[in-house]
């Protein structure tokens, strides 16, 4: 369903939708897409984000008194946890935080989902795996993380396992919305550059927000666990870059590089590509699709 001439397809289960849902960092890409894309469902949304705002109740996830005070009284069917320290290589200097939102967080809210019964959604990444692995991961493939981003997401994931029966973990991976900063958006800012030099050597699903969205309204109707939901299909983040001027009918110059020569903070997995099982759409139909409404 997209509005103003636009399509999307009707989202299967939206009548099997929980009426009263609480969403952690909806400010987001991935929050505000939630709040979109099920605006014409029967749904009370309990929109929380670290600063109070219109319509937006401030909740610091990382203190266990708030997060059981909020969840206590509103009573939700459904947590989705969309907040997170996304920053990998901030991370990678910012461990008490990045720790205290990404893995203390996601455990306070799945004490207060078990408390009152609500199905918890915490997502995830394919940062938790090493990229070691030449086939698309599974979600029964063991995590190894290399960076500290990872290594806090998977103490998240297992916090969500240990403490909250009904729990589903949604690992995505090289987001991109309508709202805030993204590759997307960075690739066409750069487009006037005489150059443009991106890693040809890093392989993974790109994935947009409307699909996660939509992707995770599916998870309801599936048996609880872990799930890898991302674009179908993989490419490389200069094939990500080249599809997205292609599309945009941008003539660039754009170069391949290597993680070498691009170094960073921290340490990305070569190869990060997830087995979705056609949850999401192949990811170039997903992009064309952002592309025109970018433009409408």
């Amino acid at each position: 369903m997209i509005k103003d001439g636009k399509f999307y397809k009707k989202k299967e289960g939206m009548k099997r939708m929980s009426k009263k849902i609480l969403v952690t960092g909806c400010n987001g890409q991935l929050g505000r897409a939630i709040n979109k894309e099920y605006a014409e469902s029967d749904v009370t949304f309990i929109n929380t984000d670290v600063a109070e705002g219109e319509g937006v109740t401030a909740l610091d996830i990382t203190k266990i008194e708030q997060v059981l005070s909020l969840v206590r009284a509103e009573q939700p069917e459904v947590i989705i946890n969309c907040a997170a320290h996304t920053n990998v290589d901030a991370c990678e200097k910012q461990w008490d935080a990045a720790y205290r939102i990404n893995a203390l967080g996601p455990r306070n809210l799945s004490i207060a989902a078990e408390a009152v019964g609500a199905k918890m959604i915490h997502v995830s990444t394919d940062y938790v795996f090493d990229g070691t692995k030449k086939e698309p991961y599974k979600p029964d493939d063991r995590p190894n993380p290399i960076n500290n981003y990872g290594i806090t997401k998977y103490e998240g994931e297992e916090a969500v396992r240990s403490l909250c029966e009904k729990y589903y973990i949604a690992r995505t991976s090289w987001l991109y919305g309508h709202h805030g900063k993204n590759f997307v958006e960075t690739m066409l800012s750069l487009a006037d550059k005489p150059e443009i030099k991106v890693v040809d050597d890093q392989t993974g699903c790109p994935t947009w927000t409307v699909e996660l969205a939509n992707g995770i309204l599916k998870l309801l109707s599936k048996p609880y666990g872990t799930y890898h939901v991302c674009g179908s299909g993989s490419t490389t983040w200069y094939g990500f870059a080249k599809e997205i001027f292609s599309q945009a009918g941008m003539n660039v110059n754009l170069q391949p590089c290597t993680t070498e020569e691009f170094p960073r903070p921290a340490k990305r997995p070569a190869h990060s590509v997830m087995d979705n099982d056609k949850i999401c759409r192949n990811w170039q139909a997903a992009l064309r699709d952002y592309m025109e409404l970018r433009n409408f």
